[in-house]
């Protein structure tokens, strides 16, 4: 794709007209119009979800390296991962016996520890 993108620029720069960011470039294969901004746009997105999945497995990484059993558990109900739905600190807090005050306190501690390794790794 980005070799018919260079084209597009090269054949634009030989006719000395302006070239617009919205000026179809290319066809996908259902014959629709493909714009430099539909291009650029889906690269960004590959990026975004390229770089949100790196930051995705080394929060779990995270999570298993450094928190204890108790910290792991709060993080994974509280944010519903690895197979869980979201819970409030309240549902947390009733499904292990403890307070809610204390699901709190476990969570900011366990957050912090997880801030921590993102910025020792500088993530």
């Amino acid at each position: 794709m980005a070799n018919e993108v260079l084209m597009f620029f090269r054949s634009k720069r030989k006719t000395a007209q302006d070239i617009y960011i919205s000026d179809p470039i290319d066809t996908d294969k259902e014959g629709n119009s493909l714009t430099l901004m539909d291009i650029v746009a889906d690269e960004d997105n590959i990026l975004d979800n390229l770089d949100l999945k790196i930051k995705s497995e080394k929060l779990h990484k995270f999570i298993e390296t450094h928190l204890d059993e108790r910290e792991k558990t709060i993080v994974l109900m509280r944010y519903g991962l690895c197979g869980y739905l979201p819970m409030t600190q309240r549902e947390v807090a009733k499904k292990l016996g403890i307070s809610r005050s204390y699901v709190s306190r476990i969570e900011k501690k366990a957050l912090c520890t997880l801030k921590k390794q993102f910025v020792r790794e500088g993530i």
